[in-house]
């Protein structure tokens, strides 16, 4: 019966988030799927794996459907031994996206209770945290794997408390499962922003334990996190090791050209320019409508009603009542320094409310750790807004330029806010009744105050968004003059919803000083009021309207007359869709040269850039770029067949040595690629001695295709003197190896991009395979470190059990 007393609240709190997940979500249970702009792209872009792995039973490890070729490690690739993955999805055992949102509960519930918070308010405190505005959009629009990577980041930090708090075989195993969970999501960027603020939750730690000269502890404890935090990247040691062999080749990775397509120098030192990197970057004042959310507008597409000056405006030029309500239904209200924003990251007035109360009450330290990340993440989210902190983390922090979208590191208020609110509740019912008053209207006062301060400079704002100009030349001054007037609306009413809600729960409380209701009454009425805040502002951005049937999710493309004449093509080609190239719906049906994907290969974007962009179509026929789509005058795809492409793989007769980048691309500008080949001997010379490459080679070989998988490829040469075969595919290094007549043999990159190889005289036959090294490794690693986490997880309950009875 203790046992059951003890853990069935955590059952209920439990079943309680599988209930709401699945009633936020409830289209789930009819069979729907959330309909995730970003999940759509990816579907194109691994259509050919998928398809291959599920007709040759193996993984390919490569896809040749995007950009010309490219590993799939960052396309959701499947790993041997991948035991954590496993574990994951037992988790993950409601339909997405309803999985997510019960994961950003339980983490969070977890992570409640080991600060020690009781049940009740870590339940509505997990509520809270799951129904933040940003955790909830970022569902909206597929960015599954950040949602991943943030649900898991509350239980690595439990762990990491309880480890500090000598709890060393708890938190130790606790934090070695959550920390391999959170990697094995497969964000990096956001389990980065975790461990910045791990690094401040360890100073605090260290700077208690020093004054307190604990240092056997201190030292105990990091003993057993480095235990855990080794055997957690073990387990992932596939994807971590595959992932950091293809950075270099991608537009992670900094750019041995130092001139800009336009000619202009390039003396960045970041793998991406401040430009990439901060054009996401928060507004100072936008910073308020984590407290209001649309007092800058909400979104891009925000529905403003039939009370707004826009419906008015529709109806005064005729525009039927219906077709005016659904015009206003999706109005670029939003005015701030972002380019998009598909909703405001709002952390519900409440939680800001009682986060402040806690600053007041909460009496364990532990409190600034959380207030210093709030406000550090504020700080950086701003990006070229506050370019003195910025520049300072680009240039000197590790690894800080190599992600974009600085305004993503808010992940982290959005954790510590919360966590502040669940303390300020927790300690202000602990305190004494005649104590409780002060520090209630104190944060009352600060709340309203920074409200009322907020309506009175309301004057001060122009309301006006960096894309007006535009609408003012497409609709006229009418329709900015509206959009202006409905922001002022939105500006207004959120300011006083949000006063609304801070009397509110402020009245709740005081009722209970006044003994007028009891205790846990009035923790249901805040964790209520808490909760709904938040989850009507939720219901706005994202609900069962962006629900759709399976089939539209699992099949997002449809193919056009265009698709279909090229694909009565059964030879291997490629495909460039001029509107479409940064889009994956090409990549769906056909080898792309295009496609989507925040880490696509470094040298094929420069080749957009620097060449495509400027009608290089010699570009398009070394790649083999058979089929180019275009849209007629009536806005209809059709496929245009360019004759001059390279083919599959050809002779060539010269080779053009240079000794930089710049000369490669430079070269590339008017080089017949048919006839000769570019080679840079000062990157590769020193690897390819053998290659012995010179002029005048014999070209009047022949060399033809015979078998093509996404990882295998077969070719026949017949040529009567020894010859340089160029291929049209792209060169990797790391993974592909070529074989003449079963030997290995060298190959090497020409033309920026592609490979080739010598080839010796009479018939042939040349196979590539990709044969990636970094997995058969990682593999091994991975397995080793699985087995011992299943060790330690077996040695810990029989130490914690040993414990117990002594």
């Amino acid at each position: 019966m203790k046992i059951l007393n003890k853990f069935y609240p955590h059952a209920l709190a439990v079943l309680g988030f599988v209930i709401i997940s699945l009633i936020y979500f409830y289209p789930v249970l009819q069979g729907k799927q959330i309909f995730q702009s970003d999940i759509v792209q990816y579907t194109g872009m691994a259509k050919e794996q998928n398809d291959f792995r599920a007709s040759d039973h193996v993984e390919p490890y490569w896809t040749n459907s995007s950009f010309g070729g490219m590993p799939t490690y960052q396309l959701g690739a499947k790993y041997p031994h991948d035991y954590v993955g496993a574990i994951d999805d037992a988790l993950r055992f409601l339909p997405r996206p309803a999985d997510y949102l019960f994961l950003y509960f339980l983490g969070f519930y977890g992570l409640l209770l080991v600060l020690k918070i009781d049940p009740l308010k870590a339940f509505f405190g997990a509520l809270a945290f799951g129904f933040s505005t940003y955790m909830i959009i970022i569902l909206g629009v597929g960015h599954n794997a950040k949602a991943h990577a943030i649900a898991y980041m509350p239980l690595v930090i439990a762990g990491v408390i309880l480890v500090f708090q000598k709890k060393y075989v708890l938190g130790g195993l606790l934090t070695m499962f959550a920390a391999a969970l959170e990697i094995n999501a497969n964000h990096f960027q956001m389990t980065y922003y975790l461990l910045l603020f791990l690094l401040l939750l360890s100073a605090y730690f260290i700077f208690k334990n020093v004054k307190d000269k604990q240092y056997k502890s201190l030292l105990k404890s990091f003993g057993f996190l480095a235990i855990a935090g080794i055997l957690a990247i073990g387990a992932n040691a596939t994807s971590l090791l595959a992932t950091a062999e293809y950075t270099g080749f991608s537009i992670r990775s900094k750019s041995e050209l130092t001139y800009n397509p336009d000619g202009t120098a390039n003396t960045t030192n970041s793998a991406m320019t401040r430009d990439y990197i901060t054009e996401y970057s928060y507004g100072v004042m936008e910073s308020f409508n984590l407290i209001a959310p649309r007092i800058f507008g909400g979104s891009n597409n925000e529905n403003v009603g039939k009370d707004s000056e826009m419906y008015e405006l529709m109806l005064g030029k005729g525009v039927p009542e219906a077709q005016a309500a659904d015009f206003v239904s999706g109005m670029p209200t939003y005015w701030g320094d972002q380019p998009i924003v598909a909703a405001p990251a709002y952390i519900g007035v409440v939680v800001f409310f009682l986060g402040i109360l806690a600053l007041f009450i909460d009496e364990r330290k532990i409190k600034y750790v959380f207030l210093s990340g709030a406000i550090a993440s504020l700080l950086l989210s701003w990006g070229k807004n506050f370019p003195a902190l910025t520049d300072f983390f680009i240039d000197y922090i590790p690894m800080y330029d190599k992600f974009r979208a600085v305004s993503s590191i808010q992940v982290i208020l959005e954790l510590c806010f919360p966590v502040l609110a669940v303390m300020g509740l927790q300690s202000f019912f602990k305190l004494e009744k005649d104590k409780q008053w002060k520090p209630l209207w104190q944060s009352g006062a600060i709340g309203l105050g920074i409200i009322v301060i907020l309506f009175l400079s309301k004057g001060m704002f122009s309301f006006s968004g960096s894309s007006d100009g535009y609408y003012m030349e497409s609709y006229g001054p009418e329709f900015v003059d509206a959009l202006k007037s409905d922001r002022k609306s939105l500006f207004s009413a959120d300011l006083l919803r949000s006063a609304f809600f801070i009397l509110l729960v402020a009245g709740v409380l005081w009722l209970f000083i006044k003994n007028k209701i009891a205790q846990n009454t009035a923790i249901i009425l805040v964790g209520l009021f808490m909760v709904s805040d938040l989850f009507f502002v939720d219901k706005k951005y994202v609900s069962d309207k962006d629900f759709v049937s399976s089939r539209q999710v699992e099949v997002p493309f449809q193919e056009t007359p265009a698709d279909n004449q090229i694909l009565q093509d059964t030879t291997v080609y490629r495909v460039f869709e001029v509107q479409n190239l940064m889009g994956a719906r090409t990549s769906y049906f056909h080898k792309s040269i295009g496609g989507y994907s925040a880490v696509r290969p470094r040298r094929v974007q420069q080749l957009f850039d620097y060449q495509l962009a400027k009608n290089n179509l010699e570009v398009l026929n070394m790649l083999n770029v058979k089929y180019v789509i275009q849209k007629d005058k009536e806005g209809k795809d059709f496929p245009v067949i360019n004759p001059d492409a390279n083919g599959n793989a050809w002779f060539v007769r010269d080779v053009k040595l240079v000794n930089k980048a710049n000369d490669e691309m430079k070269l590339l500008n008017k080089f017949d690629t048919k006839r000769a080949a570019i080679f840079n001997i000062h990157l590769y010379g020193y690897k390819f001695k053998n290659a012995r490459l010179k002029r005048n080679l014999d070209d009047s070989g022949t060399i033809s295709l015979k078998v093509y998988k996404p990882n295998y490829i077969k070719y026949n040469s017949t040529n009567k003197k020894e010859g340089l075969a160029v291929f049209s595919e792209i060169y990797y290094e790391d993974g592909w190896n070529a074989y003449v007549d079963g030997v290995k043999t060298s190959h090497f990159p020409v033309d920026y991009v592609l490979r080739a190889m010598m080839v010796p005289a009479g018939e042939h036959t040349i196979e590539f395979k990709f044969e990636p090294d970094v997995v058969k490794t990682g593999s091994t690693i991975t397995l080793i470190s699985s087995i011992m986490m299943l060790l330690l997880l077996v040695g810990g309950i029989y130490f914690e059990r040993k414990e117990k009875k002594i």
